[in-house]
């Protein structure tokens, strides 16, 4: 069983910055491949960045390239992701996500439907 728990999400202004963490705990085998989620309301949960635990393989959406940053410390068991130049439409709930090592192979596809476990979620809002 892996508990998830995310922190730093808030309001900000277009072109602002914020920084999310996301803090694992319980077996480290079910959480070496991790990711954040995001969802807006009336649309679908879209992956935004997805990371080995061991910091390699990063894959992100297309339209956050360049603008957010996911890292992972082993050491702290802690997920992260640096949003720069955000806009209104980075608005929804971010999630982080936790699966198995195989998940994280660049043959599977990025979707929600191949992470175990989840946090909460932690709500950002950009606004004009």
């Amino acid at each position: 069983q892996v508990l998830l728990v995310e922190s730093g999400g808030g309001s900000v202004q277009t072109g602002g910055s914020l920084s999310l963490s996301c803090v694992a705990s319980g077996d480290p085998d079910s959480h070496n491949c991790v990711a954040w989620f995001r969802q807006a309301p009336g649309k679908e949960r879209e992956g935004v960045a997805r990371i080995r635990a061991s910091g390699s393989s990063a894959v992100y959406l297309d339209s956050v390239k360049g603008r957010f940053t996911i890292s992972q410390d082993s050491a702290k068991n802690t997920m992260y992701l640096q949003m720069n130049g955000l806009k209104p439409e980075d608005t929804a709930m971010y999630y982080c996500a936790a699966t198995r090592a195989t998940r994280c192979d660049e043959r599977v596809p990025f979707r929600a439907v191949y992470f175990t476990y989840w946090g909460q979620g932690t709500q950002v809002t950009v606004s004009l």
